[in-house]
This record gives structure tokens, sequence and C-alpha cells, in this order.
């Protein structure tokens, strides 16, 4: 099967280890993934609410805080609508949580990094995460 047959989008944070290491092991698995630096490019409205919605997560969930203004931009507020929260992480790409990986098999938010593996019909032999966790395939 090839990479067109099963196409692999993983938008990605590469100051992200935990993203980075989703990348590292969808390619161990001898995939050719596009990578989407999303802080560079950016999000749009449609396509957020198509990933969130594939995924089954509120824009709430998706979120990410640590690290991101949305406690200065008063997102975690209780009461917080979900359109102001997709508004916010239009403006501030940084607050979607990452790495997003879609797969013909679904898209997920893939934290921890192994959870990516359920979406690919093909696994590498053995991975090594970049903090020396062996993963047992």
């Amino acid at each position: 099967m090839s990479d067109a047959d099963f196409p692999i989008t993983i938008f990605h944070n590469p100051a992200c280890g935990t993203s980075r290491n989703v990348v590292a092991m969808v390619q161990a698995a001898g995939y050719a993934p596009q990578v989407v630096a999303y802080l560079e490019v950016g999000w749009t409205h449609d396509q957020l609410r198509d990933l969130a919605g594939r995924a089954g997560l509120t824009f709430r969930e998706l979120m990410r805080e640590k690290g991101t203004p949305a406690a200065e931009l008063g997102l975690l507020a209780d009461g917080v609508g979900e359109e102001a929260i997709l508004d916010a992480m239009v403006e501030h790409p940084i607050l979607v949580n990452r790495p997003i990986v879609a797969t013909p098999r679904g898209v997920k938010l893939c934290r921890p990094s192994e959870a990516v593996l359920d979406l690919l019909d093909r696994r590498p032999e053995s991975f090594i995460k970049e903090d020396g966790e062996i993963l047992r395939l």
C-alpha cells in the first residue's frame, strides 16, 4: 500500500517532544506523512471544526493551557463558549493542543505519542522515544 492510499497528516509543533515523537514514530512505521507546521500556517475555523468533530473533541478539550495565553485571554473561566475558544484558536494557533493526526482510520489528539499507533495500519518494529522510553510494539 502506498502513502497515497493511506495519507497521514500530522499537525505538528517542532518545539514539542510529544509531537516530534509522533512524527518519528509514523516515519519509523514506513510512512511519509504530510507535516503541517500549524504555528506557521495557522488554522481556519472550518479546519478546526472538521478536525475537532472527527476527533470527537470540544474546542475546550482541544485547547492547550500550558505555555499558552489561554488564562490571560480568559478562556479558562466557566461559561466561555465554544465559539469564543475557536475564535481564539484561530487568532492564536498555539492554543491548539498537539499533535493532531489525521489518517483514513480517523483523527486523534495523540497524547501520549503512542496513541498514533491506533491510527496506523502498520507499526514500526520498535521505537525509542526521545526520553529513552522503549515502546514495546
